[in-house]
């Protein structure tokens, strides 16, 4: 209600959101975008109290986590998205920690030997569907 004190007779402050909720408020807000665009348009956008160095601040880590793309050292800067919501997102920083490591086998088998059955299941029915070629199918080795 309008005019509403906490213990300490403060207004109430707003709930803080976590950097991967204000992340996924951006990439759907450069997701309805059909060219790449400005800081300002992303803020206007977003409609809320958010200030221009916060969502600065969220589309360079975006830019960091290669989720966006954005243009040259001209001005303005504009903004794209590669990333289409937070599924892709986290898509990509799993391939991100996985490209970093020395025995991608020995990670990605103790992932597997971590997931539900439920989940290993589904993992599997997507490799099957994704078919032989595919850039999601395992690759076999060539015989030596």
């Amino acid at each position: 209600m309008a005019g509403e004190r906490d213990d300490h007779g403060q207004p109430p402050r707003a709930r803080r959101r976590g950097q991967g909720e204000l992340e996924a408020l951006v990439l759907s807000a450069l997701g309805d975008a059909t060219t790449p665009v400005p800081v300002g348009w992303v803020q206007r956008r977003l409609g809320e109290d958010l200030s221009y160095s916060t969502v600065i601040t969220i589309l360079t880590r975006l830019h960091e986590k290669k989720a966006v793309t954005r243009t040259g050292p001209g001005r303005p800067v504009l903004w794209q998205s590669v990333a289409v919501d937070e599924a892709d997102l986290t898509a990509l920083s799993m391939r991100r920690l996985l490209d970093r490591q020395d025995n991608r086998d020995a990670v990605l088998s103790s992932f597997v030997s971590a997931l539900s059955s439920d989940d290993e299941d589904l993992l599997r029915s997507l490799l099957n569907d994704a078919g032989p070629g595919s850039p999601a199918a395992p690759t076999a080795e060539p015989d030596e």
